[in-house]
């Protein structure tokens, strides 16, 4: 193989490269919107679920908050749902399909909790993973270290109607 035509495969190799990155990128960044919008999704049932009766098995909260971050230092974290009452803080980690992994996030989570809000030292603190699916494998992992578990179940549809198809009675 000549020279010249070395040259031109390397070169024609080099834009193949590119052209393959690029493609890679766009779907990175199509397959990461979609994560990020079925989080989203999940994120905005719990909320909704949790908004009219805020509680985790027997335990009543006054309020809840959604996508709280804090930075304090070198720590900085996202809690998806946030429940407080006058002694007891709630942290929900919120996915679409929980992995076991999602239970080290959580733990890390709750961890930090304390170092960024000292204000709550006192109060006791709770974790649950909230997801859409839930394989038997995590969530027997979770309910081993003392997490909630929140899925969806049961009559969940809520319906609003127009104005317009109101029937007075």
């Amino acid at each position: 193989m000549a020279d010249e035509e070395l040259k031109a495969l390397v070169a024609s190799l080099a834009v193949s490269q590119k052209q393959t990155d690029e493609k890679l990128e766009r779907i990175g960044i199509y397959l990461g919107n979609v994560t990020r919008n079925q989080g989203d999704v999940a994120e905005e049932f719990f909320f909704n679920s949790l908004i009219d009766e805020p509680r985790l098995g027997s335990i009543c909260f006054d309020d809840i908050t959604k996508n709280m971050q804090k930075h304090r230092g070198n720590i900085q974290e996202e809690f998806d749902l946030f429940l407080t009452n006058g002694d007891a803080i709630a942290i929900i980690e919120v996915k679409y399909k929980a992995h076991t992994n999602d239970l080290k996030k959580l733990e890390r989570k709750m961890g930090n909790f304390k170092l960024l809000f000292p204000m709550y030292k006192d109060y006791k603190l709770y974790g649950a993973l909230a997801s859409f699916y839930i394989n038997d494998e995590t969530k027997r992992e979770a309910l081993e270290q003392d997490y909630f578990i929140l899925q969806r179940s049961g009559n969940v549809i809520h319906t609003e109607c127009p104005i317009s198809q109101l029937k007075i009675l």
